[in-house]
């Protein structure tokens, strides 16, 4: 069951988009990668204001750049990271080593709880910045609506890359109940470099006799001669 734990298809297999677009994982990717362009969209857009007394542009956020600047940051990135893992969960059935799957599902565990922390950080800084900022650096309410967006979609990226965490812990248990992750498993006929079937304990396996292909002690050359033969006096 290793296509079943660890994503869609089997390992070597053709990539199918019709199952990679059910996993849940995958949904909530793309989700998380259309929350992070509202975030970093609204902030670039209309998250800088200016008035007539002022020539250059201030962040709508209490007029504090850093954050402006983590919001826009942290949605890129986040944007980025989003189409990275996509694009390897496209690539994941192709994968056929069992310790490069491994890798890859504990790569999206820690990314994910990663975002999760930061994505956190960045609602607490931009819902705290938006509250104490001053009614007057908010002409008309101008921008209003897409500083609420950004922090709104801050909020919920919360939830959808923690999503992402617990969904890849639990692939990786799957995985790890399933002995996959534990060695490269092989099948033994179907492995070129062993010329000789493996050796079977006559205690412990069917009977000897009985069995083709069962490793058999060769007869010793210096064994003593058969007990049946009696020498002969000259």
């Amino acid at each position: 069951m290793e296509g079943g734990a660890y994503g869609a298809g089997k390992a070597g297999g053709a990539f199918d988009p019709y199952t990679l677009v059910r996993q849940p994982h995958t949904i909530l990717r793309v989700v998380s990668w259309v929350f992070s362009i509202v975030v970093f969209g609204s902030i670039v857009n209309e998250g800088y204001l200016n008035n007539s007394e002022e020539e250059e542009e201030f962040c709508i956020y209490n007029r504090n750049p850093n954050a402006c600047n983590y919001g826009v940051t942290v949605g890129v990135l986040a944007f980025l990271t989003c189409l990275l893992y996509l694009a390897l969960d496209v690539y994941f059935p192709q994968i056929s080593s069992v310790k490069d799957r491994k890798k890859a599902v504990l790569s999206d565990i820690g990314v994910s709880a990663f975002w999760a922390f930061f994505w956190f950080v960045g609602f607490c800084f931009l819902a705290n910045q938006w509250q104490v900022s001053k009614p007057q650096d908010k002409p008309l309410n101008e921008g209003t609506d897409a500083a609420r967006a950004a922090i709104a979609f801050s909020f919920f990226s919360i939830f959808t890359w923690a999503g992402q965490a617990i969904l890849a812990f639990q692939r990786y248990q799957i995985g790890a109940d399933s002995a996959l992750f534990s060695q490269d498993y092989m099948d033994p006929s179907q492995d070129s470099s062993m010329p000789y079937a493996p050796y079977v304990e006559p205690s412990t396996g069917p009977d000897p006799a009985g069995m083709g292909g069962t490793y058999q002690h060769p007869a010793n050359a210096f064994d003593a001669e058969p007990q049946g033969y009696q020498s002969q006096g000259y």
